[in-house]
């Protein structure tokens, strides 16, 4: 109940419409909307445009209807035209007023927060504005800190996931690493002298060894000669 009672604030235009051609629609349309008839005030201030698309009053009180009617969107855009050309006019505190109003119930607490501080720098003494600004910053303050809350959560898990990330990394080096020692290693290389050398000394343990070879067979040779001619 609170928000809408910060928002349900209208100011209902009622100047002097002489020699205004959508008068006739604009009277009607303020005496549907004094009766709760939005519908047909509406359909009278749609009138009121179609003859004068520029009549301030038909603007102003068809966004009120609008806004009245669930649709603060078509109102915001529709009245906001209005915030330029009547930037010194007696009615532009209402209308800044209205669009902080419009702002509000879309959700857009930022725009909402800076329409009602134009208004109140036009108007310091009204204390509706000086409500709804209020609890427009307030709930500004409150989406702030819960996207602050998010951008924390966000940042610590992409925080953990790059830890994991790095973990996983640093257990695939290991795994490489074992890898690579549990591969049979190749011999090592050999300089072409170290490989004669080495060939040398295979040849000369093979020749002493046929040596001893040979002697053997000679003293068993001997043996049996000696046999034979006894």
């Amino acid at each position: 109940m609170m928000k809408y009672c910060l928002i349900l604030l209208f100011t209902f235009t009622a100047v002097s419409l002489a020699a205004q051609p959508e008068k006739g629609e604009i009277r009607s349309g303020n005496r549907a909307y004094s009766k709760g008839n939005l519908e047909r005030a509406e359909i009278d201030y749609r009138r009121a445009l179609e003859q004068n698309p520029g009549s301030v009053h038909a603007i102003y009180n068809l966004g009120n209807v609008l806004y009245k009617r669930q649709n603060a969107a078509e109102a915001e855009k529709l009245v906001s035209v209005l915030k330029d050309s009547l930037a010194s006019d007696f009615h532009a505190p209402k209308v800044f007023h209205n669009l902080g109003n419009y702002a509000l119930d879309q959700k857009k607490y930022s725009e909402a927060v800076d329409y009602y501080k134009s208004s109140l720098r036009l108007n310091p003494d009204d204390d509706e504005t000086r409500s709804n600004l209020a609890y427009a910053q307030k709930m500004l303050k409150n989406e702030q800190d819960k996207q602050d809350k998010n951008q924390d959560k966000k940042d610590n898990k992409d925080n953990k996931d790059d830890q994991k990330k790095d973990d996983q990394q640093n257990q695939d080096n290991k795994d490489q690493d074992q890898d690579k020692k549990d591969q049979p290693q190749p011999p090592p290389s050999i300089t072409p002298q170290a490989a004669q050398q080495m060939l040398q000394a295979i040849q000369n343990k093979e020749k002493e060894t046929q040596e001893k070879v040979n002697k053997e067979k000679a003293k068993v040779l001997q043996g049996k000669q000696k046999e034979k001619n006894w």
